[in-house]
């Protein structure tokens, strides 16, 4: 059975997240701000690993496959109709995009940071939403 105390957490800590990025990060000074640059980064490191979480935790939980690759934990998630096949595509792009921010230091393209700062938090919404749908 699915841990509702520790989904929750993980969702929250999301919410959290997203939250955070959307009052306090100034796209305009990612690029010239080394601070803003690594809140920014790591913030949303925090939301896309939590993502990561709750969406192995369900994997887990009802038995949907064994994922070799974190961006698997969202297909997974999709055949068994947790989520729909846009929102699939775009989380997996995101656990890719989390492995660079966490192992590609300076190869971090600031192009795509900005992309997802000012376009693709809703992706993260829309999981949330998605799980807490099915809980």
């Amino acid at each position: 059975m699915t841990d509702p105390a520790l989904i929750a957490k993980k969702l929250a800590a999301i919410e959290t997240a997203l939250a955070d990025l959307r009052r306090l990060a100034q796209p305009h000074a990612v690029r010239t701000d080394l601070l803003q640059r690594r809140f920014v980064e790591h913030t949303l490191q925090i939301a896309i690993q939590s993502a990561l979480d709750v969406a192995s935790h369900v994997v887990s939980e009802h038995r949907l496959g064994e994922p070799r690759t974190n961006r698997e934990l969202f297909l997974l998630l999709a055949q068994a109709g947790w989520l729909h096949a846009e929102l699939r595509d775009a989380l997996a792009r995101m656990a890719g995009f989390r492995n660079v921010l966490v192992h590609g230091y300076d190869d971090v393209d600031l192009n795509v940071v900005l992309d997802v700062l000012q376009h693709r938090l809703v992706d993260l919404d829309s999981f949330v939403a998605a799980i807490r749908a099915r809980l």
